[in-house]
Order: C-alpha cells, then sequence, then structure tokens
C-alpha cells in the first residue's frame, strides 16, 4: 500500500465517516423535535466519533537507534528536513527524544518531561536554531548534574519535511534514542537507556539502525547488537519487515576504498551473523540529505550552502567545449544531491513499510467501527419499519419476550466475567512466576561470583580454609510456568516455552568474560593479589568469605566495585526478564480477548437470531470489535501506573521505581578492626538478596494492577458493546410503542419517511463495501 493509496484511504474513509455522521445526528434532531429522545443511537453515535478520532490522532513510531558518531542526529535532521538536533563529538542523546510532527503555521517547541509532574517543562519556543542551542545546553546540564529533576523524556513538536503532504500521517513520530555508548557516557540511570531501546522494538511501526560507513565493525556497533538481539533472535524473525539498516556517511568513501555495493553485501554477512535474517540495508549521505532539502527550500544560511559547496558540488561539475570545468549553483544540483543522497528512498520505504501494516490496521478498523454503526441504523430503520406493519398486540408480546431474552442474554455474559476472571488469575500467577524466575537466577548469579571470590581467597591464601565455586548452582530450573489448563484450551500453548526462555536469560549469564574476582583484583591488587607475602599473616585470614583489607581507602574501592559490579548485572537481568514478560504477556492477552470476543459474540448472536425470527425481518450481525486503536499495549499501561505510584507515594524516581531498570546502590557495611577493614560476603549476600525481594514485591503488586485493569477493559469493552445493543433495541421498541399508542392515524407517512432514511443509508452502505473492497486489495 504507497502512501498516496493510504492517504486515498483514509480521505474516502473519514470523509464518508463524516457524512454518517451528519446523517445520523439529523434523524436524532428530527425525533428529538417529535418528543423521541433517541437514546438508543447515543452509543452509534459515539462509535462513529471515536473511528473519527482515531483516524486524526493516531500515532505512529519510527525507532532510530545507532553507535555514538555514526551521524544518527543528522540522519534525523535529514527526514525533519532542518538542523535542530545538534551533532557533536559527545554523546548528544541524554534519554528518549520524540520528534513528533506539527502543522507548518504552529510554533516548534522543546517539552522536556520529568517523572512524577504531569505537564511537561517548556523549554524553548521558535525557529529550530533556538530550539537546538537550549537543547544542547540543557542536556549537557542534565549529563554533568546527573539528572537531579528526573528528566524520563524529551519531546520536539516540528514539522517534518518526509510526511508534509500526508495528512493521514499527521501522529508520525521519530524516536531518538540512545545507543550502548551513549548509555554509559551518561551518568544517571544508565541502564534506563537501555530499556528504552527495548521498548522500541517491541512498540514502533519501524526501526532504523544508523551504521556509520568507516566503523560499522566497530566494538560499539557490536555491543548494540548484542544487546538488541540476546534472547530475541526468534522476535526479528517476526518483525523483519520493519527493521532497516542504514549504511550512513557513504560520501566518505575515497577512490581507494571499496565499492559501496561490496560493503552492503559484507554488511549483510555480518547482520547475518548476528541473527538478523535477510537484512534490508540502505546507502545514505544524511549531510548531503539535509543540507540539498535546506538549499531546495531556500532555507539554508551561508555556512550551509558553504559546506555544499565545498563537500559535495563538485560531484556534479562539467566540462566546457575548452575542457574548462563548470560546477552548477547548489540550487541547480539540489534535486539530484537529494535524490543521490538516498534519503527520499528510505523516507519512503518508511512511510510505506507504517502505511502497508499500522496504517492499513488503522483503515480496516476505522471502516469496520464506522460500517457496524451504519448498519446499527439499518437495523434500527428496519425495526420500525417491521414494528409499524405489526399487529401492535402482537409486537407487545414479541417485546416483552425480547426483555427476557434479554435478560437472560446479560446473564451469560456475567457467567463470560465469571470465566475472564479466572483466566486473569492465572495470568497473573504466570507473571508473578516469571518474576520469581528473575530472582531466583539473579541471587544465584551474584551468589556464584562471591563463592568465585572465596575460591581464589582459598587458593591463594593457606590458612584459610578451601572452598569451590559450584557451576552447577546456575543451573536453572526445569519447571515451567504454570499458565494453567484453562489458557492453554484457548490456544496459550507458545507461552509454555516461556519460562524455559526466561532460563535462556540466566543461562547466557555475565558477558564478555568479566567477573567480580576480576574487577576487585584490579580496584584493590594489594587485597586480592598482595606483593607482601607477610600481608596474610598480618591480617590472620581464616574465612575466605570475609575480605579484610589494611586502609580504608582499599575497603572503599570494594565496596564501590562490587556495586559497580552487582547493580548493572541485577539491572539487565530485569530487563531481559521484562522484556520477555511484557511480549509473551501482550500475546496471551491478545488471546484472552479473543475468548472473550467470541464468547460474547456468541451471546449477541443468539439475540440477533431471535429478533430477525420475531420480527420477520434480516438484522445485522452485531460484531464485538477489539479495534487495534483501543487495544493499549502492557507497556503504556506500566507506564501509567508507575506515574500513580509516584504522585501518590510522593517520592523521587530513584527511591521507588517498579518495572523499571533503577540502579542498585547495595550498601555493604566493613567494619573498622583497628589495624583492618572487615566486609563479611555472607552479609553482602544476603543486603543484595534483599534489594532483589524488595523489587520482586513491587514489581509483583504493579504487574498485577497491570494486568487485571487491561483485562478488566477487555471485558468491559465487549460487555458495553453487548449492553448498547441490547438496550438500543430496547430504546427502539419503547419508543415505537410510544408513536403506535398516539400516531397511528400517520403510520403511513411515519414509513415512508423511514424508507426514505433508509434509501439514503444504503447510499452510504454501498460506499462503504466499495471501500471495504479496495482496502482488503492492499492488505499485507
Amino acid at each position: 500500500m504507497s502512501s498516496q493509496q493510504f492517504q486515498s484511504a483514509h480521505s474516502s474513509i473519514y470523509n464518508l465517516g463524516t457524512q454518517l455522521l451528519k446523517y445520523l445526528q439529523e434523524i436524532r434532531q428530527d425525533r428529538l423535535s417529535e418528543g423521541d429522545d433517541t437514546k438508543g443511537l447515543e452509543a452509534v453515535e459515539a462509535d462513529i466519533n471515536t473511528a473519527l478520532t482515531a483516524l486524526k490522532k493516531q500515532k505512529y513510531q519510527v525507532a532510530v537507534i545507532a553507535a555514538m558518531k555514526a551521524g544518527k542526529s543528522t540522519f534525523l535532521n535529514s527526514i525533519i528536513g532542518v538542523d535542530v538536533l545538534a551533532s557533536e563529538t559527545a554523546a548528544c542523546t541524554i534519554c528518549r527524544t520524540d520528534v513528533l510532527h506539527i502543522p507548518a503555521d504552529q510554533v516548534p517547541r522543546l517539552l522536556e518531561y520529568r517523572a512524577g509532574e504531569r505537564k511537561p517543562v517548556v523549554i524553548a519556543e521558535g525557529n529550530e536554531g533556538e530550539i537546538q542551542q537550549k537543547f544542547l545546553v540543557r542536556t549537557r546540564k542534565i549529563r554533568e548534574t546527573g539528572n537531579p529533576d528526573n528528566t524520563i523524556r524529551f519531546e520536539i513538536e516540528h514539522p517534518i519535511e518526509a510526511i508534509s503532504g500526508l495528512s493521514s500521517l499527521a501522529g508520525f513520530t521519530l524516536v531518538d534514542t540512545p545507543g550502548p555508548n551513549e548509555w554509559e557516557s551518561a551518568q544517571f540511570n544508565t541502564v534506563a537507556l537501555k530499556q528504552t531501546a527495548l521498548e522500541a522494538l517491541r512498540n514502533c511501526n519501524a526501526i532504523l539502525f544508523i551504521l556509520n560507513y568507516a566503523s560499522y565493525k566497530d566494538n560499539a556497533v557490536s555491543d548494540l547488537f548484542k544487546d538488541v538481539i540476546e534472547n530475541r533472535k526468534e522476535i526479528l524473525e517476526s518483525e523483519k519487515g520493519k527493521i532497516y539498516f542504514i549504511l550512513n556517511k557513504v560520501d566518505q568513501k575515497t577512490e581507494k576504498d571499496r565499492e559501496i555495493q561490496e560493503v552492503i553485501q559484507d554488511l549483510k554477512r555480518e547482520l547475518s551473523n548476528f541473527g538478523f535474517p535477510n537484512p534490508i540495508i540502505y546507502p545514505a549521505s544524511s549531510r548531503q540529505g539535509l543540507l540539498a532539502k535546506l538549499i531546495q527550500q531556500g532555507k539554508a544560511t551561508e555556512s550551509q550552502i558553504k559546506d555544499f559547496k565545498k563537500f559535495f558540488s563538485a560531484r556534479y561539475a562539467t566540462e566546457d567545449e575548452e575542457g574548462n570545468q563548470i560546477i552548477p549553483a547548489p540550487r541547480k544540483i539540489a534535486p539530484q544531491a537529494l535524490i543521490d543522497s538516498g534519503i527520499p528512498t528510505i523516507q519512503e520505504t518508511v512511510i510505506e513499510t507504517i502505511t502497508k501494516n499500522a496504517g492499513w490496521n488503522l483503515l480496516s478498523d476505522s471502516l469496520a467501527k464506522i460500517d457496524k454503526a451504519a448498519k446499527s441504523i439499518e437495523d434500527t430503520l428496519n425495526t420500525k419499519i417491521s414494528g409499524w406493519e405489526m399487529d401492535i398486540l402482537s409486537l407487545k408480546q414479541k417485546i416483552q419476550e425480547y426483555r427476557k431474552r434479554s435478560d437472560n442474554a446479560k446473564k451469560k455474559v456475567k457467567d463470560v466475567k465469571n470465566s475472564v476472571d479466572e483466566q486473569k488469575q492465572i495470568l497473573v500467577n504466570g507473571f508473578s512466576q516469571g518474576i520469581d524466575l528473575f530472582a531466583s537466577g539473579t541471587k544465584k548469579q551474584i551468589q556464584y561470583q562471591i563463592d568465585l571470590i572465596a575460591e581464589s581467597q582459598s587458593v591463594k591464601f593457606s590458612t584459610i580454609k578451601k572452598v569451590k565455586a559450584n557451576p552447577s548452582l546456575l543451573a536453572t530450573s526445569d519447571k515451567n510456568i504454570d499458565w494453567g489448563d484453562a489458557i492453554a484450551d484457548f490456544g496459550g500453548s507458545i507461552l509454555g516455552l516461556f519460562s524455559k526462555s526466561l532460563e535462556n536469560i540466566f543461562r547466557v549469564g555475565v558477558k564478555g568474560g568479566a567477573s567480580l574476582i576480576k574487577s576487585l583484583t584490579e580496584s584493590a591488587p594489594e587485597v586480592f593479589n598482595p606483593s607482601n607475602s607477610s600481608y596474610v599473616e598480618t591480617l590472620k585470614l581464616s574465612d575466605p568469605y570475609v575480605i579484610k583489607a589494611k586502609n580504608k581507602k582499599d575497603a572503599q574501592n570494594i565496596n564501590k566495585t562490587i556495586n559497580e559490579f552487582c547493580s548493572p548485572l541485577i539491572q539487565s537481568f530485569w530487563l531481559d526478564t521484562q522484556d520477555r514478560l511484557v511480549r509473551d504477556g501482550t500475546n496471551i492477552r491478545k488471546q484472552l480477548a479473543l475468548k472473550i470476543q467470541n464468547d460474547v459474540q456468541e451471546i449477541s448472536n443468539e439475540l440477533s437470531d431471535y429478533l430477525d425470527e420475531a420480527l420477520q425481518v434480516e438484522l445485522n450481525v452485531n460484531p464485538i470489535q477489539f479495534p487495534s486503536f483501543e487495544f493499549k499495549g502492557i507497556d503504556a499501561n506500566i507506564r501509567k501506573q508507575q506515574e500513580i505510584f509516584k504522585r501518590t507515594e510522593q517520592k523521587l524516581v530513584t527511591e521507588k521505581n517498579c518495572c523499571s531498570s533503577k540502579s542498585y546502590y547495595v550498601p555493604h557495611e566493613y567494619e573498622d578492626k583497628q589495624d583492618f577493614y572487615e566486609i563479611n560476603l555472607y552479609q553482602t549476600a544476603q543486603v543484595i538478596n534483599s534489594k532483589i525481594d524488595e523489587q520482586v514485591a513491587r514489581n509483583k503488586e504493579l504487574l498485577q494492577r497491570v494486568i487485571e485493569k487491561q483485562i478488566a477493559e477487555d471485558f468491559r469493552s465487549a460487555e458495553k458493546q453487548i449492553s448498547d445493543y441490547i438496550n438500543k433495541f430496547q430504546e427502539d421498541f419503547d419508543s415505537l410503542l410510544k408513536e403506535r399508542e398516539t400516531k397511528e392515524a400517520e403510520s403511513e407517512t411515519i414509513i415512508s419517511t423511514l424508507n426514505l432514511q433508509k434509501k439514503k443509508l444504503n447510499e452510504y452502505l454501498q460506499e462503504l463495501r466499495s471501500i471495504r473492497q479496495s482496502l482488503n486489495t492492499w492488505k499485507p
């Protein structure tokens, strides 16, 4: 589905929905003037408004991820069409930054969002130069001060040139996420930045990895892919259609370098080895693309024009008859230079990815909701016509029977709710077991690291009893998470593998050959690798789990090293665990929502069948719908619940931050024994375990709230749809009886009016069918 096809279909659906809404409002107004409050059609009108709002405000997110110096900011600027994001040698992306598209006549702004605060802080308003400067100053300050304001993300509101002609993509957002070496360069909650990247992989409609042409094999790039791919290869396979790689800065190629296509083939092999199946790679010169756009738009500064001439104009030089070199003016070169930069191709590809997937789903769901509303109006008109043509006594009997059947339907819906509550508890228990696996696996990893220290002590010092670290301690339980037979009954078999996927997280263990004993040896060599043979005798070492340091500095270094090693390890395990919980939990929830949908649909169909027979008229099926634009993911609800926690407790995010990657500080104690300082590793392990248990308790509480809230919302949605259906017909019947008792003499006129309204409605229904047929031809 091309962007133009999407734009056309979007406009057709929105315009038709607007016309249908106006038609319905006119009918209601006419009925209201005759004393009918038309309550039965209120929900129908609300459904149309919901669909129209979704068409206007649907968000589409494109995540951009890169290691430092890959040219990410310049690439983003080339898509935006202005130089608004700063580029400098230091890591710029201090936290997630969303670039939100706004109309050209709206004033651009830079907003800062802080934990626990409802409203963002306006940092800057005005042109891109002012926003860039204030943004750079603010991010430098955060980096230098350690983020005392608990900034969680920035948002830049600015027109995005790439979609300037597509009003259907008004919710288009570029998500600038920090790369791995930017995580390390920041001084606050660095693992939270990794969490941002993982959330982008879960939630964004397209993901662009920016690689530097000159250094795509660097360690920083390897680190990026290792963090992304570890335990996620099956996910990458399922999402490969929305992942792209941009080989940036190809303009730096010299005559001695390999051809770009050779480099791309080499990169494909590298990416395949990392686990990306059949990677899609586009070469790009972001700087060339940005400057060409600015020149085309007449927005380039003298400095930018000078840069364009210096670096790119010579490539478009020609010779006259005498062999003199002629370099055309930048404005003449700019259109072709923009094409040659590769940026337009990338833009078109990303937009097409959005429109043919998330965009198509939006159009399909919105069209279905509008179609349901139109058919609901049709049912009302048919019911009215049939009711006027029927004997009034017979009508009253059928209405009485309908009341009994609708009451019975409501009882069946309650039975569905009871079943859903049982399934919900199984889901909660499954999440709880998953978090327990995190706690168990993490504690084992920490204990193993501590045992390695004790083993090292016992090997080096003859006075200490011998200890051997046992690698089998890391073996995870064979017990799977018990999702229950009920979950399996409706297709939850994929989660039978859930606990094994969690076990893989801990089977990988500590990455890169790192170990706590190695870190301690480097930070306190005199303690762990003493050069003085009298050291052991002086301190009288006897217990391998008790570390003794001769001075306070060594004790402090040991303290710091243990914390700096264990804290990221715990955080990393939790991030991987949470990623798996959210992904698989979302799949289970979808299956449970499908079960709710099917069960309630069956009840609704029984009621429809009765009305068909009783009224001797063919009524439409009342489809129970869960449109994608109303189906919020677990991530969104976790963030919402976190904000509720923060506002309720009125504490800083660093104090309690459920389901997040908060930094631990494990307060290891060392005791002053006058001649030496003592650190007890038994106590250290207990403190660490206690901290893990605290996080487990908080995460269980929060996840339980999120799951219960989401399942409850799913059921309420289905319940409301059948309740609206029941109530609409009841309202129709009540108003029909009232009219029959007071306006029997006007029956022919009323029936004629109803048929005229039905004739007009049929035009809308025909147009809806036509749009659906066209839309289905573009189905991905």
